[in-house]
């Protein structure tokens, strides 16, 4: 079960690093990349597979709260992400805000899991 962990873990990494990375790279000119969409959904999937297995082991488990409000703000990603994406693939213009949600709310969320305690 530990290696099962260690590899979502790593996957859940690069899926930040693929949604960090877009943002930062396309942020004089914002959009919302193919790896950014895929980076989301990797984070989404993951990360519940990563509570799962937390929640199987022994102990208290994962903490509820802080699960929620992770979820909830990968779901603000994935969602924001989706649309961007569909509105780069149609060559539709891409608002600023839109993707600039994308990779900033993936920056809040990693400061969620590392600060919140």
């Amino acid at each position: 079960m530990d290696f099962l962990r260690l590899v979502l873990v790593f996957l859940h990494i690069l899926g930040a690093a693929a949604i960090v990375g877009g943002w930062l790279a396309a942020f004089k000119t914002p959009t919302v990349t193919q790896w950014q969409w895929i980076g989301a959904l990797t984070q989404l999937i993951t990360g519940i597979l990563l509570v799962g297995l937390a929640s199987m082991g022994d102990g208290d488990g994962p903490n509820n709260t802080k699960v929620a409000v992770k979820l909830i703000i990968a779901l603000v990603v994935a969602v924001a992400a989706f649309i961007g994406r569909r509105k780069a693939k149609n060559n539709e213009v891409v608002p600023k805000g839109l993707a600039h949600a994308v990779g900033g709310m993936a920056l809040i969320n990693i400061g969620v899991a590392v600060f919140w305690v």
